[in-house]
């Protein structure tokens, strides 16, 4: 149990860590019981100095008193929002300064104990692009008067003016449209993470607490079957993590690829073995035929990320007694995989939007998925001269092809 402890609290380390803004967790008294690095050097604190401090330290005197019964009433209605709607919010630094913030609220309870988790963003610089931008247009505002008085036979000037004007509004306009639309997305992300995490985690503590009712020899295949619902739900929690921080790697330009020669049967022998773990009851993958002398030279780890995701996204969406097809073509300059299943397939209206971050079609809403594996795929591929396409009818499968350059 300590062990399983210890690797939840390094999982929410790494998966806090790696997000870009701060992370507050409270209790329902209010007591700061966590906060990741970014939270640290936003309000001037050392690691862990915050811990079981009041929420009231990082808020300014003047608000204190109206934030506790907002937090009261967010409290009682437990739902996801943003905070502040139609309110300036400000936060307090270590040091007495204090600065304008956005947050993000998302409640959840864990053991029968209520939190809430804060996503907080600096926006002292936005508030001070919003003051340039107001006395822009008091500055547009008196220049347009002031032609108008001393250039009535410029119209056309004048019209030119007030449409550059009318532009940048618009561009302003769109730009905080864009915002809002992020941090809602920013929102929906730590909803997901902690649906996608509670599920496995509870599957973990389950089969724990069973191995250790099963203490004679005959129940060692008990002791087997849950040892490895473990191992799977952790291997699981260690893909989402996984794909978690590639996304943070493709998006600040640090992922590196390494390429080098291998034989392709290596990688689609270990991605099927892996795969057949997770086969339904009378599935079955068909092995690609005459692939045993093909030599890639490409990213080895990024292609065997691509094909697991291609196959395990075949298995979890196909019924039992359903055949996935492997398929190798090689071209002159090119080797093209396809995985073809026999699925619920991707409604028409949908498949435009399939490669989208954290999207997920609304036949696949009740299986487990982040929506991210597509989008973290075709990513890699792009970034390696590659392509991902694929065909797909409702109820009846889907094909994906996966090309990749050769020499």
């Amino acid at each position: 149990m300590k062990v399983f402890e210890e690797k939840k609290g390094n999982i929410f380390k790494l998966l806090s860590e790696a997000i870009s803004e701060g992370i507050i967790i409270v209790n329902v008294q209010q007591e700061i019981v966590a906060s990741n690095g970014v939270a640290n050097v936003m309000f001037g604190y050392e690691e862990n100095e915050l811990l079981g401090s009041q929420l009231n330290r990082l808020i300014p005197k003047d608000y204190r008193k109206k934030h506790t019964g907002h937090f009261d009433s967010f409290i009682e209605k437990s739902d996801v929002r943003q905070m502040g709607h139609g309110r300036d919010l400000y936060g307090l630094r270590k040091d007495g300064t204090a600065f304008p913030l956005e947050a993000g609220l998302n409640p959840f309870e864990i053991y029968e104990n209520q939190y809430v988790m804060a996503l907080v963003s600096d926006i002292t610089i936005r508030k001070r692009q919003e003051q340039e931008i107001k006395e822009l247009n008091e500055s547009l505002e008196l220049r347009i008067q002031q032609r108008t008085t001393e250039l009535r036979h410029s119209i056309s000037e004048l019209k030119e003016e007030v449409a550059k004007r009318k532009e940048a509004e618009n561009r302003i306009k769109e730009s905080l449209r864009k915002e809002r639309e992020l941090n809602e997305l920013k929102t929906k992300f730590l909803s997901l993470v902690s649906h996608e995490f509670k599920t496995p985690l509870s599957g973990i503590l389950t089969s724990a607490t069973l191995v250790g009712k099963y203490t004679l020899t005959e129940h060692q295949e008990k002791r087997d079957k849950h040892l490895k619902t473990i191992q799977s739900k952790v291997k699981y929690l260690n893909n989402i993590l996984d794909d978690f921080l590639s996304i943070e790697r493709i998006e600040t330009g640090k992922e590196t690829y390494k390429f080098s020669l291998f034989p392709l049967s290596k990688v689609v022998n270990e991605v099927i073995y892996d795969a057949n773990m997770l086969l339904k009851e009378g599935q079955k993958i068909n092995y690609p035929q005459n692939i045993d002398d093909i030599i890639v030279e490409f990213d080895e780890k990024i292609l065997e990320l691509v094909l697991t995701n291609l196959i395990n996204n075949a298995i979890k969406y196909s019924p039992g007694n359903t055949a996935i097809d492997v398929r190798v073509d090689q071209k002159k300059s090119s080797l093209c995989i396809s995985i073809q299943d026999e699925g619920m397939g991707i409604p028409a209206k949908e498949q435009k939007f399939i490669f989208n971050r954290y999207f997920r079609a609304e036949n696949a809403l009740l299986d487990q998925g982040t929506g991210i594996g597509l989008n973290i795929a075709k990513s890699h591929l792009e970034n390696l001269g590659g392509t991902i396409t694929f065909t797909s009818k409702e109820n009846e499968g889907s094909i994906f092809k996966v090309e990749i350059p050769i020499k």
